[in-house]
């Protein structure tokens, strides 16, 4: 019998993370064999709600489970955030392209993070320290609103003492115990150490955000197909349906969610 592709195969909540007061990581155990390879996104049913669309956050190389980082923001997400340890959702796909990891190899790769726009990097940064004598170094910025605003929290000081790692934070607004950078992400990217003749770029995050980083990576060295978007606003059935992801002559839940600025930087409304 030929597979209904709309059809979504049943997950079970097995652990809820709260990141922030706003964002939680949900652990999911699916039904049956379930992989991703990183950048790809499923869509994710909530019973008598609807679905949306979310890039895993956890390492597509551990099987059996895995980790959505998501922020309460709309009526799905919201019922979502309600759910506890042992209820039930839905899960299809996995839908999309991911990381090019290969043409990666050998080169120096920065990773800039703004928000829950970390959460589809840390399925990345898996990937990269799993084999991370492929790589030159690996070097994140990572961008959150406050303090109280970071994901991952007890995770990127561990990164940060990782071989060929090298991990700075910055915030928007800063508190009085708070002792990294206080300023756009913006502001830690022109000295990141990064041979730019021999690198790639990978953003993701705030629209605005990912605008502002890419004219700065452009500004300090990279060129338009070493720089990586993750463009998943307005992805909605992750078939190429609809219509909402269209970007020009792409679709972003068929040709992306990954694309680079060449491919896109002709097109208008790509912030929007």
């Amino acid at each position: 019998m030929k597979k209904n592709i709309y059809q979504p195969v049943k997950a079970v909540i097995e652990e809820i993370i709260e990141e922030s007061s706003t964002i939680k990581t949900f652990r999911l155990k699916p039904e049956g064999d379930f992989s991703f390879s990183t950048g790809q996104f499923i869509e994710l049913t909530v019973p008598g709600v609807g679905e949306a669309p979310f890039t895993p956050s956890s390492d597509p190389g551990v099987k059996g489970s895995l980790d959505l980082t998501i922020m309460n923001a709309g009526e799905v997400t919201s019922k979502l955030h309600s759910l506890r340890k042992g209820d039930a959702v839905g899960l299809r796909g996995p839908y999309g392209k991911g990381y090019p990891l290969d043409t990666f190899k050998g080169k120096d790769i920065l990773i800039v993070g703004g928000g829950v726009g970390l959460a589809p990097l840390r399925s990345l940064l898996f990937s990269l320290f799993s084999k991370i004598n492929n790589y030159n170094k690996v070097v994140l910025r990572y961008g959150a609103r406050s303090p109280k605003d970071i994901v991952y929290k007890t995770s990127l000081p561990d990164w940060a003492k990782m071989e060929r790692v090298d991990v700075l934070v910055s915030v928007d607004i800063g508190e009085p115990a708070w002792q990294g950078n206080v300023g756009l992400v913006t502001t830690i990217l022109g000295n990141a150490p990064i041979d730019f003749t021999n690198a790639v770029g990978i953003v993701c995050g705030p629209p605005i955000m990912m605008k502002f980083v890419t004219l700065k990576l452009l500004d300090i060295g990279f060129k338009p197909p070493d720089i990586y978007l993750s463009m998943e606003k307005s992805m909605s059935c992750g078939l190429g349906k609809c219509g909402h992801c269209r970007l020009g002559k792409y679709y972003a839940c068929k040709d992306g969610p990954v694309f680079t600025y060449e491919q896109l930087k002709d097109i208008q409304g790509i912030w929007d």
